[in-house]
């Protein structure tokens, strides 16, 4: 069973985050903030991957420390639901529309981490959100997810829009990744042997 479930608990934030890469993309996210909700269920509901995140941060202070300690613990499950890596696919890849938006994500689930991030948001906010917490969440996911990730913008002046692009792109992507390849499941792919 490809599934996880991490508690992690600091002085700043209180998360339990469960997952199943096998899953239908079902989803129940409660961070306490509404924005970065919304993105995690478009997450959760494009890479078919069942999510549930519960998070008690510091919303008092900013969203920040929320956001950034709820990538951790999503990269640390899935890194933890994948195992040894055996039989997945590893290499996903979505070119992503929304409205103006054009969000396009490669990833490799390499074990080796490395964000690369061309995303203009022209605005500082997104309601109450900060936009430049987009970035902050998938450098803590790819850190802890063992994720060579490259987000690339290609078009957009929304910044709602580019945001839940890339949010969707990424999804995507991950989805095609972490499927069986049914002509190698009970190999590791890499010429490694390990990953």
């Amino acid at each position: 069973m490809r599934r996880a479930a991490i508690a992690r608990k600091t002085a700043e934030t209180e998360i339990s985050v469960e997952i199943n890469l096998d899953g239908t993309g079902t989803y129940d996210n409660q961070t306490g903030v509404g924005f970065f909700d919304h993105m995690l269920d478009q997450l959760s509901r494009h890479s078919l991957i069942n999510m549930t995140v519960r998070c008690d941060g510091d919303l008092h202070i900013d969203d920040h420390h929320t956001v950034e300690d709820v990538g951790i613990a999503l990269g640390q499950a899935l890194a933890e639901a994948l195992g040894d890596k055996k039989g997945i696919r590893r290499y996903g890849e979505c070119h992503l529309a929304m409205d103006d938006a054009q969000v396009r994500t490669a990833l490799d689930l390499s074990g080796r981490p490395y964000l690369i991030w061309t995303l203009d948001l022209p605005t500082p906010k997104i309601g109450t959100f900060d936009t430049e917490l987009v970035r902050e969440f998938f450098q803590a996911f790819s850190t802890h997810g063992g994720i060579t990730l490259h987000i690339d913008q290609l078009h957009g002046f929304n910044s709602h829009h580019i945001a839940e692009a890339a949010f969707k792109s990424v999804a995507r992507a991950l989805r095609m990744a972490v499927e069986t390849d049914p002509r190698k499941a009970d190999d590791i792919p890499s010429t490694k042997g390990a990953l």
